[in-house]
């Protein structure tokens, strides 16, 4: 869905980097899958190694990213409105993974390494695998990225 106006390709490019950070945070949740396949982290590794670096060499790294994307991005009117979804959409998306971190850290403690907290981590990792890669794919081609009930709500927070 085009409908707020043609997109260059700088907008473009921004819009599918930041879908980074998303890949970032769901790396947790990729461990048990990681293992089991390590050419699936020679593919996963290189994309996400320098957002990693960042956020490790620079104290508060996640909260300062998080503030400035949100107020230089999302809440400015002269970024054009393809970026600002983007970006609210990899900050939902964010914010998401951290509260299924919180559940998975609850969820941990009494089934220890089971095949369910396995798999369980497996199905987040992989789905955010897939939305992220969608994502990226529809910014790289100008698109607005659809992804239900989460769409929704960056639509009600970028006008």
């Amino acid at each position: 869905m085009n409908w707020r106006g043609s997109t260059d390709v700088k907008d473009r490019v921004f819009s599918a980097l930041v879908y980074i950070i998303a890949l970032m945070y769901a790396l947790p949740f990729g461990t048990y899958l990681l293992t089991q396949f390590p050419w699936l982290r020679n593919i996963i590794g290189p994309i996400v190694a320098p957002a990693l670096a960042i956020y490790n060499l620079v104290p508060f790294a996640g909260i300062i990213i998080f503030f400035v994307l949100f107020l230089a991005v999302v809440r400015n009117p002269r970024v054009s409105h393809f970026l600002r979804f983007n970006t609210m959409q990899t900050i939902l998306l964010t914010i998401v993974l951290f509260l299924l971190q919180l559940a998975f850290n609850i969820l941990a403690r009494p089934l220890g390494d089971s095949l369910i907290v396995q798999t369980l981590s497996n199905t987040v990792f992989i789905g955010i695998l897939g939305i992220c890669g969608y994502s990226i794919v529809q910014s790289a081609l100008g698109r607005y990225a659809e992804i239900p009930s989460l769409s929704d709500a960056v639509y009600n927070q970028v006008r």
